[in-house]
């Protein structure tokens, strides 16, 4: 299962031709949605079990800290589910439907939290309260087509605006009618009180409690709960384990990934690129059997290896957003437990020489007895030619499947502490020491691949000519150099990319999406690239492509 869970309000835009000026995310001003001026409301109260104040949990620090770094901008981080009501079982009437919203928000204490801000300088905290009233938008509409038209314009717009953090209930809600019947239910959430997985988890039981008056028995953890265990002894013990794998990954990585600019930054700075491909997705599922990794792995690989390679090193670090819900108390907590992990691939010595076992172990790798820590971080002058790489892009793949597992299990820890790691190692080079390079698999679950013969290569080529590209958004400000995002489209993987300008321009967006299609692709077909060849490619990927 993927790790990464987080939903990003600014990919949310549909494609546009990949010559067209892309769309400013969330410009005020811009065209009303239809139906916005016949909104009503209507107040709901609720009425929870208990209230309490607690410190954040280190994954609501750790959004914090990016939606501080991001804002005014920060409506980035919002995460939109629609869900439908009138494709199946009776139909559902207003009451129904208001009173399952009231029971969603008494079932999951996320929904009752907002932040306490300090009045100077400090970590805020969070304050749950046990009852309230929450305002619900409804909107009419004629028909069916025009209430999926009107769900999706308000989801839009409700994602469109940053959350008052210390005064805003974490959740908008709105309702679509048509006559008497409820067809749509719409959420935003605050990123503070959930992530992609919690999202779905709320979609699931509003389903449940519209359709059943029960969601079955509450969550097995709180989030105030969950928040003073990470502050007690044995939590911050496994927080400092966790930061012991970043102080020895960030010795071993180039301080950054994307050291020197090289274009002018457009305007805005930031700029979306978005490819979709059936081809990928085949070609994924079948390099990740053939290998015996996750298609995950597979992603997260060709990302890293093509950025080492177009920025000249020979060890890449890549920053995967990590779900934290292993533990079965945390599966279906509604929060945001998401956090960075950190990714460290020498390209080299991955794709050196292997030892007997071979392929990843199929009863899963074990962890190795110990962490290589280099005096000293690598490069520390900056990128150089990658050398002595020699292999091919599949033959990374065994031990980049261990490094993986080491980041996910490398994943939970107080971002106050990590900050002050990165700013301690930042002073004794001289230099900032940050990869600026993410990944996000927002995928729940990956499908398995079909049962039959594994796609030609003169069938994968046929199905790239269905690939298309665009630059769907743009946004003024974003907290990361390179940040790259899975997610599917029917049957195709849905890749974006979101760059900063200054150190990859436009058509080098494009290049990086079209180069990781056809690395995957040519290794599903047989003919994995060689590592000597990445930079090549990255210069020649797309052609003539749309």
């Amino acid at each position: 299962m993927p790790e990464g869970t987080v939903t990003v309000a600014g990919l949310r835009a549909g494609s546009v031709p990949a010559d067209t000026e892309p769309e400013k995310a969330g410009t005020p001003g811009g065209p009303v949605p239809s139906g916005a001026c016949s909104d009503t409301h209507r107040e709901i109260a609720f009425h929870g079990e208990r209230s309490g104040r607690a410190p954040l949990t280190w994954g609501q620090r750790a959004i914090w800290h990016a939606i501080r770094r991001t804002a005014p901008n920060d409506h980035y981080f919002n995460i939109g589910r629609v869900l439908p009501l009138a494709d199946r079982g009776r139909p559902v009437t207003v009451p129904e439907a208001l009173g399952a919203l009231a029971r969603l928000t008494e079932r999951h204490e996320s929904l009752r939290t907002r932040l306490l801000l300090p009045p100077l300088d400090g970590e805020p905290a969070q304050s749950l309260a046990d009852a309230g009233t929450l305002s619900v938008t409804m909107t009419r509409a004629a028909g069916l087509p025009e209430a999926a038209a009107e769900a999706e314009a308000l989801l839009g717009r409700l994602s469109a605006t940053r959350f008052d953090y210390a005064a805003e209930w974490p959740v908008r809600a709105a309702l679509i009618t048509v006559g008497d019947r409820v067809t749509h239910a719409v959420l935003v959430l605050c990123h503070l009180a959930a992530d992609g997985h919690a999202a779905e988890v709320l979609v699931r039981d509003l389903r449940l409690l519209v359709r059943r008056g029960s969601a079955g028995p509450p969550p097995a953890s709180t989030p105030l709960d969950l928040a003073r265990d990470q502050h007690a002894a044995a939590g911050r013990r496994r927080g400092a384990a966790a930061l012991a794998h970043w102080e020895a990954g960030y010795r071993a990585a180039p301080p950054t990934m994307f050291p020197d600019p090289c274009a002018q930054p457009r305007t805005p700075r930031f700029w979306t690129g978005r490819l979709v491909s059936p081809a990928l997705a085949r070609a994924v599922g079948t390099v990740a059997a053939a290998h015996r990794v996750s298609g995950s792995t597979v992603l997260l690989t060709a990302s890293a290896a093509l950025v080492a390679a177009g920025e000249g090193h020979r060890t890449a670090a890549v920053m995967p957003i990590v779900g934290n819900r292993t533990a079965g108390a945390l599966r279906d907590l509604v929060s945001t437990l998401s956090q960075d992990g950190l990714f460290v691939l020498d390209l080299a010595e991955a794709s050196g020489p292997r030892k007997a076992s071979g392929l990843a172990e199929p009863h899963g790798p074990t962890e190795p007895s110990g962490t290589r820590e280099p005096h000293g971080l690598a490069e520390p002058s900056g990128p150089t030619e990658a050398a002595g790489l020699a292999g091919t892009f599949t033959d990374l793949l065994p031990a980049a499947y261990r490094s993986a597992l080491r980041a996910y299990r490398a994943a939970v820890y107080d971002p106050v502490e990590w900050d002050a790691l990165g700013e301690r190692l930042s002073v004794e080079y001289g230099t900032d020491v940050h990869p600026y390079c993410c990944f996000n698999d927002m995928r729940l679950v990956e499908r398995a691949l079909p049962e039959g013969p594994r796609a030609t290569g003169a069938e994968l080529a046929e199905a790239r000519r269905r690939t298309t590209f665009g630059f769907p958004a743009t946004q003024d400000r974003v907290a990361c150099r390179y940040c790259l995002h899975v997610t599917e489209e029917g049957d195709a993987l849905a890749v974006s990319l979101t760059a900063d300008t200054a150190y990859l321009p436009p058509e080098k967006i494009r290049a990086h999406l079209y180069a990781m299609e056809e690395l995957i692709v040519a290794s599903a077909a047989g003919t994995p690239p060689p590592l000597t060849e990445l930079r090549t490619l990255l210069a020649a990927a797309g052609g003539d492509r749309p």
